[in-house]
C-alpha cells in the first residue's frame, strides 16, 4: 500500500516536473525523472517480486506516455509543414499569376506605343496645323469679343452723357415750373 502511495506521489511530482521544464529539454528530463523514481522504487524495503513488477509496470508506463508524446509531436509538425507548404504554394502561384499580368500589359503597352509613333509619324503636320488652326479661331473670337465690349463702352458713354444731360434740363424744368406756381 506504500507502495502504491510513493507510486502515486512520484508521478505527481514527475507531472509537475514536466509541465514546468521547457519543451526541448522535457525528453531529458522525463528521463532523468524515469531513472530517480525506478531507483528509490528498487532501493525500496519492499519485497523484490513487487519492485520488478512496479519497476516494470512504470517503466512501460513511461515508454507508453513517450511514445505518445513523440507522436503527438510528429504529427503538429507535420502539420505546421504542410501549412506552410501550402502557404508557400499559393504565394507562389500568386506571383505566377501576377507575373504573367504584369508580361501581358507590357506587351499592350509596346503595342500601344507602336500605333501612337506611327500614327504621330504619318500625320506630323496635320496635328500642328490643327492646332494653329484652332488658336486662330480663338484668337478671332476674342479679337470679336473684344470689338463688340468696345462697342458698347462706347454706347454705355453716350447714354450716361445723355442721362446727365436729361438730368440737367429736367432740374431746369423744376425750377421754372416753381417760380411760374408762385
Amino acid at each position: 500500500m506504500s507502495s502504491l502511495l510513493s507510486h502515486h506521489k512520484d508521478q505527481l511530482r514527475l507531472r509537475k516536473s514536466v509541465s514546468d521544464s521547457s519543451p526541448a529539454s522535457s525528453a531529458a528530463t522525463t528521463k532523468s525523472l524515469r531513472h530517480e523514481r525506478l531507483s528509490r522504487l528498487n532501493s525500496s524495503g519492499s519485497s523484490d517480486g513487487s519492485n520488478i513488477t512496479s519497476s516494470n509496470h512504470a517503466e512501460s508506463y513511461f515508454k507508453r506516455r513517450e511514445n505518445r508524446l513523440s507522436a503527438r509531436k510528429k504529427a503538429e509538425e507535420e502539420t505546421a509543414n504542410n501549412d506552410y507548404k501550402r502557404m508557400y504554394e499559393k504565394a507562389l502561384a500568386t506571383n505566377q499569376r501576377l507575373k504573367t499580368r504584369l508580361e501581358t500589359s507590357k506587351q499592350e503597352l509596346t503595342v500601344i506605343q507602336d500605333q501612337l509613333q506611327r500614327t504621330q509619324k504619318e500625320r506630323p503636320g496635320d496635328s500642328s496645323s490643327n492646332m494653329l488652326e484652332a488658336e486662330r479661331k480663338e484668337s478671332w473670337s476674342l479679337k470679336k469679343k473684344i470689338s463688340d465690349m468696345e462697342e458698347q463702352l462706347k454706347v454705355k458713354a453716350e447714354l450716361k452723357m445723355e442721362n446727365q444731360r436729361l438730368k440737367d434740363e429736367n432740374g431746369a424744368l423744376i425750377r421754372v415750373i416753381t417760380k411760374l406756381s408762385k
